[in-house]
């Protein structure tokens, strides 16, 4: 009787999958029709911890995290375990490279990092910004409210401009007899020829800004801070940048760079594995986002990310969601 034995190869970041079989030493090779399996309906898990689940029937990649903070000035949307915890939303217990491998496995396709600088000559650096590109990736976010419903929102609805930062807009002088009040406090930078208010303007300090002139002008420029003060939900996309890889001198291994935390990004990082298609810093004081925090649960709420690898030809919004999330594990 001849025993058959499976090899499964999995060769992670490519999710290329080979599946060989053999007979024992010594053993005629048999043919026989493989007998036939119906798909799975399932998402499979990608890795030990089934945090990482492949839902090719949906067309998407499921990621299990859980929110870790609430209140937060943010460089991504969601980091691995133990790593960046104190600018993000939301941790998984993952392997960067897994995720980046499941998205291959969809069918995703990689682009190039977020470039600051360019080699001019050996040793040379010189300022040439380039965005995240690769495909658009739709992110969705799943949980259950206080009551228990379900609940499934787009990731942009977590995230909005930062507020709690300095805001200016051109102004060449102040009208003639304008004198700024001290409370509430705004500023006119003369050096800079700027308006410079802090945080968010509220409608009546408007009011009271407008009421110091007629001018048209400086009129603008209050409107212009009111407005860009507002919290904003955020606008920008995702797009698969797909990080990178450097060697590890001691190991001469190679190492994918995301591994250091940044899964889901919304300041831009060369070692991103997800980014924002724009410009947006990564320099703790020139912050872009924070977090919307009416809008997220409770810290330790667990939240199911679907990562959907936009079909082309990209739009200017997304295609509706499934009218009800599928059945998974928990």
């Amino acid at each position: 009787m001849n025993r058959w034995v499976t090899c499964l190869c999995v060769v992670a970041v490519t999710g290329v999958a080979v599946v060989v079989w053999s007979a024992e030493p010594g053993q005629p090779r048999e043919t026989r029709k493989a007998p036939a399996t119906k798909r799975a309906a399932k998402p499979v898990a990608l890795n030990p911890q089934g945090t990482v689940l492949l839902d090719r029937a949906g067309k998407r990649l499921l990621l299990k995290a859980s929110v870790c903070a609430r209140d937060r000035v943010l460089e991504m949307l969601c980091c691995l375990k133990r790593t960046k915890e104190h600018e993000s939303i939301l941790t998984i217990d993952a392997s960067a490279a897994v995720v980046h491998a499941g998205l291959l496995a969809l069918g995703a396709r990689q682009g190039t990092p977020v470039r600051h600088y360019k080699e001019v000559s050996p040793g040379k650096l010189v300022p040439d910004f380039k965005p995240p590109t690769g495909q658009q990736i739709e992110i969705y976010l799943q949980w259950k409210d206080k009551k228990g419903t379900p609940r499934r929102v787009r990731a942009q609805q977590w995230v909005r401009r930062a507020t709690q930062r300095y805001f200016s807009a051109p102004l060449a002088k102040l009208p003639d007899g304008v004198v700024l009040p001290k409370e509430p406090e705004l500023v006119f930078d003369v050096k800079n020829k700027e308006l410079v208010w802090f945080g968010t303007m509220k409608p009546a300090q408007r009011d009271i800004f407008l009421k110091l002139s007629k001018d048209a002008v400086f009129r603008k420029a209050v409107g212009r801070l009111f407005g860009e003060s507002q919290p904003t939900e955020m606008r920008a996309h995702w797009v698969f940048a797909g990080s990178g890889f450097i060697v590890d001198m001691q190991t001469k291994k190679k190492k994918y760079l995301a591994e250091n935390g940044n899964l889901i990004c919304v300041a831009n990082f060369p070692s991103a594995t997800l980014d924002i298609a724009q410009a947006s810093s990564d320099k703790g004081s020139n912050l872009l986002y924070e977090a919307f925090i009416d809008r997220i649960p409770p810290v330790n709420t667990e939240v199911l990310i679907e990562l959907i690898p936009k079909s082309p030809p990209v739009g200017k919004t997304s295609p509706p969601p499934p009218a009800k999330p599928r059945g998974l594990p928990r």
